[in-house]
């Protein structure tokens, strides 16, 4: 009698377990396809920034640039409005020091700083990188101007040239920027020539981000407009 009760007692906590297993399988099933439709939903709403380099709306010649304090390569706040005040600049948007063209861009720019700096430009340089980053980038490419973090993309959003990263960037993209870029979002590459007013008298913007403004060409562009700024 002891056994038969100890059996129906084994075959009533199975069914209850199995029972429970149900439940649970289902409740995973549900909750993963909840997760399918809000992933759906989320592709098929419309972006609030471009889907590509190509459909960016950037601040024209003859605009002003925004208000802007950035962090630069030691971590301390930068105040780019008195920067630019100080004299002219030339304002170069670049991806990161993980992009093998913004090095070579970086390393063609330090080349002519001299020369640039004659002319009475100063050079600044802005990318989504977190300090850290901007440190090797400065480090490895033995450069003398000014880099600044843009981690969040706030000033490349107002200027109008942040796109949405493709996704091969997706994973890299808040490690490089200290979490920072939860929109994952890039910078068209971008050069701007400032006045002392922060207006912007040239610009060069290319979606494709392979193709830069060479060093010549931006110094022949500086010595015909210095006279104007």
């Amino acid at each position: 009698m002891k056994k038969s009760i100890k059996k129906q007692a084994f075959a009533g906590l199975s069914v209850g377990m199995l029972f429970l297993s149900l439940l649970l399988s289902d409740a995973a099933k549900a909750q993963q396809d909840s997760m399918m439709k809000e992933k759906k939903m989320m592709e098929s709403m419309p972006s609030a920034f471009p889907q590509k380099p190509q459909d960016i709306s950037p601040l024209l010649i003859g605009e002003t640039i925004p208000t802007a304090s950035l962090m630069d390569a030691s971590g301390k706040k930068f105040d780019l409005n008195a920067a630019v005040a100080a004299k002219p600049t030339i304002l170069i948007f670049y991806r990161g020091g993980w992009c093998p063209f913004c090095s070579k861009q970086l390393s063609g720019l330090q080349a002519i700083a001299p020369d640039l700096e004659k002319q009475g430009y100063q050079l600044i340089a802005v990318s989504t990188d977190k300090p850290e980053g901007l440190m090797q980038s400065a480090s490895k490419e033995k450069l003398s101007y000014t880099l600044l973090s843009d981690a969040d993309l706030h000033l490349s959003k107002q200027f109008g040239i942040a796109f949405k990263a493709p996704k091969g960037y997706w994973e890299m993209l808040p490690k490089t920027t200290g979490g920072m870029n939860t929109d994952l979002l890039l910078p068209v590459p971008s050069v701007f020539i400032l006045d002392r007013k922060g207006a912007i008298r040239f610009e060069y913007i290319n979606p494709d981000f392979k193709q830069r403004l060479g060093a010549e060409l931006l110094t022949a562009v500086t010595q015909s407009i210095k006279k104007d700024l």
